[in-house]
């Protein structure tokens, strides 16, 4: 009986070694989750850096992006890699850090810097999907074949930057009906902004408002174009945003007011540093958007077939105190619009 015994404790430990090394070899032939890695570029200053320090815009714009990640249960460092990459303002820079980033790999790019990033990472992948988390104009750009079918890489999320143009110059000729000669500051080197100023001048025309148009292509350019305009003395100024004259807010904004022109823009941020008004989606809306396109091509859609999507709403904001130092009276029909009055 008791060489039964050991034969069946023997027999039951090998049963039990064979199990658990089945176990192991199953576990073994599980494949590893893979996490995500996604790519960040963009073409200013790391906000997470000191030196220089970047504008609170960067920050905000990358918080809104992680916000939209989190919403849809993305964790950086549980179950999401972000590879950050920043030129600093340094365009040549732009290249080679897109290439970095394809080169980890990454499983998808995206970019809040516009279409000239955008083209830079078009040029560095055609299979890596691309998310646009701000575009002007894709479709103008050349960028995507259509909103609805975007037909390559690309896709993301579009500002509808001419249409707001056209609308912008509207709400100036409300606020100031006396104003015949606007000048139009614009960056004529970003991709999409062409359109911008077409629109701009089709709605000229039909509000009788005589357009005197000053480009800039760098930041050198900004001294010069503003003398230029000061030599022309507009009766109202418009500025098309984008990463460049966002970076020259307060030149701007501190020409507009020195010369007592009324001055018209997209991004809140002019409004809040002096200017009249602004008009335009909410940019740390757009960018938490994006983080849904991303999570659509993470689950196996493809960039080609997911719609570019549009902003539903814009915010027209109106800085009161600025409206009172020109001597404007803000009509109430404009007022009541309005999503936030500066006072």
């Amino acid at each position: 009986m008791e060489t039964t015994m050991k034969r069946c404790t023997v027999g039951c430990l090998v049963t039990l070694a064979f199990g658990i090394l089945a176990a192991l070899l199953v576990a073994d032939a599980q494949p590893v989750k893979k996490i995500p890695r996604i790519g960040w570029l963009s073409s200013g200053h790391d906000p997470f850096s000191a030196q220089p320090p970047a504008p609170q815009r960067a920050l905000m714009l990358y918080e809104a992006f992680l916000q939209g990640l989190r919403e849809l249960g993305y964790v950086e460092g549980q179950n999401l890699i972000l590879e950050r990459r920043y030129a600093g303002e340094r365009a040549e820079r732009l290249a080679d850090l897109a290439t970095e980033l394809v080169q980890l790999p990454v499983d998808v790019l995206v970019t809040g810097s516009g279409e000239p990033v955008v083209r830079v990472l078009q040029h560095a992948t055609s299979t890596i999907p691309i998310v646009m988390a701000v575009s002007a104009d894709p479709v103008g750009a050349g960028l995507v074949a259509s909103l609805a079918r975007p037909g390559g890489n690309i896709t993301g999320v579009s500002i509808m930057a001419p249409e707001g143009g056209r609308k912008r110059l509207e709400l100036l000729k409300e606020a100031v009906p006396q104003a015949g000669r606007v000048a139009v500051l614009w960056n004529a080197a970003y991709q999409g902004k062409e359109s911008e100023w077409q629109e701009t001048q089709v709605a000229a025309g039909a509000l009788g408002v005589t357009l005197y148009g000053v480009a800039v292509r760098g930041p050198d350019d900004f001294d010069g174009a503003l003398a230029a305009l000061a030599r022309e003395r507009p009766e109202a100024l418009l500025t098309f945003s984008d990463p460049l004259t966002l970076n020259h807010q307060r030149q701007i904004v501190d020409f507009a007011t020195q010369h007592r022109l009324p001055l018209v823009s997209e991004v809140k941020e002019f409004a809040e540093a002096g200017g009249l008004m602004t008009y335009g989606a909410s940019l740390p809306a757009l960018t938490r958007r994006a983080a849904y396109s991303v999570d659509r091509i993470l689950k196996g859609a493809k960039p080609a077939d997911l719609p570019v999507e549009q902003p539903t709403k814009f915010e027209l904001v109106i800085n009161l105190k600025t409206a009172q130092a020109l001597g404007l009276t803000m009509p109430p029909s404009l007022l009541l619009l309005a999503d936030e009055v500066i006072h």
